[in-house]
Parts: C-alpha cells; sequence; structure tokens
C-alpha cells in the first residue's frame, strides 16, 4: 500500500494523514469546505486521547496551547460536590487537557504540512469504483484519481459511507447540547459539571485565558429548530437553575446569537466491518457518539494510530482491516452503548420519569473511562 485518499480534513482525518505519512505513505486529503474555518467551541481531551496525540507528534503542542486539568468536580446546582469523574494522570499526561476546536484543528493541520500532506479543498467524491487492491474515484469537480486505500473520515453524515454501504442514518437520543465562549474566571481551577432538574452545565478551561459553558438539555423527541434569535433568551433560561455565581454569573455575558454553538445530540452504529473492498470508514462515519464521556474526537484519532500501525504491517488489505476492527470495534462499541445509556437516564429525568433501579451515572462513567485507559 503506497497511496491513500483520505475523504474529510476534520479531526479524524488529519490524525490518518498524519499517522500515515509517518510510515511513508503518500496521502491526500479532500476536504468539502473550501478553507479552514472551525468554530466549534472547545472539545475535552482526555489522557488517552493525549496518548493517541502523541503518536502523531502533536500533544505535546495540544498540552501547551490547550489547558491541562485535573478531574472533574460534579456537583447540585448550588454548588455541593458529590463526586468527580476522570481517570488518573496517564505518565506525563494529565487527567484532562481544555483545548479550543479551532486551536487543535491547527495544530493537526501544521503537523499535516510538516509531515508533506496534501490538501485538496473544496472537493469531495461523487463516485467510487472500489476494486479488491484499489480504488477508482471522480471528484465532485471532474478530475479522476487511483489509490490503493480510501479513508472515508467525513463525519456521521458520511458520504462514503453511503457511497459503499448504502443509506445509515444517525439516531436522535433526544437531547441537545449549547455551547458558548467565555473569559475564563479566576477561580476555573479545573473542570465543573452542575447537575439540574431540567438540564447539565460544564465549565471546562480552553487556555489560560479563556473557557467554554456546555449545557445538556432536551428539547423534544421531534427535534424542533430552533430559531437564532431564540438561541439567547432560551439558554439563559436553563442558567436560570444555577444559583451558584460561577454559572449564574455568564448570564449576563451571553450575548452573541451567532456565537452560540446548538446542536441536537445523535449517535450511530455502522454494522461491523466498517471496511468493503478497498474502502474504510473511521471515526463519527462508524461510531458516532454522544459527549457524555468526552471521547467522540479521541475514538477518531486512535481508529488513526492503529489503522497506520496495521498498514505498516503491509500484508494486504484484507489482514489489515481484519485486524483493525479486532482492536478498534468492541472498544467503539463501548462507548457509544455506555454513553447512550448514560443520555437514556439524563433524558428520563428531565422528563420527570423514574429512573430503572441499575441506574448508576457514577459507576457506568468511572468503569469506562478506566476501560480507556487500557492500550488500544
Amino acid at each position: 500500500m503506497k497511496k491513500v485518499l483520505i475523504v474529510g480534513g476534520g479531526i479524524g482525518g488529519q490524525s490518518a494523514a498524519i499517522a500515515l505519512k509517518q510510515i511513508g505513505i503518500d496521502v491526500e486529503i479532500v476536504e468539502i469546505l473550501p478553507q479552514y474555518d472551525v468554530y466549534g467551541v472547545g472539545i475535552i481531551q482526555q489522557a488517552n486521547a493525549l496518548r493517541a496525540l502523541d503518536a502523531l507528534g502533536v500533544a505535546d503542542e495540544a498540552l501547551k496551547r490547550g489547558c491541562p486539568y485535573a478531574k472533574v468536580k460534579m456537583c447540585t446546582p448550588t454548588g455541593y460536590q458529590f463526586n468527580e469523574t476522570g481517570t488518573p494522570p496517564m505518565g506525563r499526561f494529565p487527567s484532562h487537557n481544555g483545548i479550543s476546536r479551532r486551536i487543535l484543528h491547527e495544530v493537526l493541520h501544521e503537523r499535516c504540512e510538516t509531515v508533506g500532506v496534501q490538501f485538496r479543498m473544496g472537493l469531495t467524491v461523487d463516485q467510487i469504483t472500489n476494486k479488491e487492491n484499489g480504488v477508482d474515484v471522480v471528484f465532485s469537480d471532474g478530475t479522476t484519481g487511483s489509490y490503493d486505500l480510501l479513508i472515508g473520515a467525513d463525519g456521521v453524515n458520511s458520504k462514503v459511507r453511503k457511497l459503499i454501504f448504502g443509506d445509515y442514518f444517525p439516531k436522535y437520543v433526544g437531547l441537545s447540547v449549547w455551547r458558548y465562549a467565555f473569559d475564563r474566571p479566576k477561580d476555573l481551577e479545573t473542570g465543573y459539571m452542575y447537575f439540574g432538574k431540567h438540564s447539565k452545565v460544564g465549565l471546562i478551561p480552553m487556555t489560560k485565558e479563556t473557557m467554554y459553558m456546555f449545557v445538556v438539555s432536551a428539547e423534544g423527541a421531534d427535534n424542533p429548530f430552533i430559531p437564532e434569535d431564540e438561541m439567547i433568551p432560551k439558554l439563559k433560561s436553563y442558567l436560570e437553575e444555577y444559583p451558584v455565581p460561577m454559572v449564574h454569573d455568564l448570564i449576563d455575558q451571553i450575548t452573541e446569537p451567532k456565537l452560540v454553538n446548538y446542536r441536537p445530540l445523535e449517535t450511530l452504529h455502522l454494522p461491523e466491518p466498517w471496511h468493503k473492498g478497498s474502502v474504510l470508514i473511521i471515526g463519527d462515519g462508524a461510531h458516532a457518539t454522544i459527549p457524555h464521556l468526552g471521547s467522540g474526537a479521541a475514538l477518531a484519532i486512535e481508529d488513526a494510530v492503529v489503522l497506520a500501525e496495521e498498514i505498516a504491517k503491509q500484508d494486504g488489505n484484507e489482514a489489515i482491516f481484519t485486524r483493525f476492527m479486532n482492536r478498534r470495534l468492541e472498544r467503539c462499541k463501548m462507548v457509544v452503548e455506555a454513553s447512550e445509556k448514560l443520555g437514556e437516564w439524563e433524558l428520563l429525568e428531565y422528563e420527570g420519569k423514574p429512573l430503572p433501579e441499575e441506574a448508576n451515572a457514577g459507576a457506568v462513567m468511572g468503569k469506562t473511562l478506566m476501560a480507556l485507559t487500557q492500550p488500544i
């Protein structure tokens, strides 16, 4: 295997490109956006994500430009801490690193340029002719290309997945997440989560000067559209449930509707295997999860690292894909299913319905996060 096409230049796609270039593979990324203009507010990197980034040569830069912090304090709306979540530090990596999604993209893009990844912007694939030992593609601008492997890293609504596997649609879980960035308060020394009756609020440091807030809410089973002029009052209304100053003091700072990042939460399980012929799907296109364990991006980065390790053995696509699936399937399935379970329990609480007897969010989070510290 000498030449690889990656469709999608997000976190998973750039991670795969870096990992493959590091083992001497010729890599080309096509990205539908005409230029990178990432917002997305912030992202939580746990120690396993940092370990995977280290294999790409960018963990130290992510830590330098982000904000390392310890376990997340779990609190009532009034600020009483009843638990904490997160794993212990993993070697030189802290429990967490908060970072702007834009900054993480910049770190990965700079590394891509250093190792010589070729980018083609404003472009995607329109046709894929899948062969046993290669693929022929027709791009959206009418040009063509031939590759030994095509990696679909184009997100939960992956066009590559549709072309190769047909229709698989993400499942809306009944919850949504709101995100907004702020100047960082002096007393925000780590991450915080506050659990209310109708929502959950998280405060996450991103740099020494900035932080972001996320709010998880239930907007309705029909996933209603929220007009821009309703974004600010609706987001502020959720925060009224939290009298603790660290949250309440943010209300008046929410002023720009265009800076509200709102997203209904969806999951997706692509049935195994995630490959056919010489095409492989990674990241959200194969195993999209909701952010209740903060692991969606981490899984995509791990996919990239594992794939490069297996391709380096150069013993044929089928053997490579088989080992890749053996290493990735159960780990990714564990995270998606545990996140779904946490989301189900939260939704019941927000709807005022009783939880099942076995509901124990702390136990599920602890077990899953500790499992993620195991080797990939």
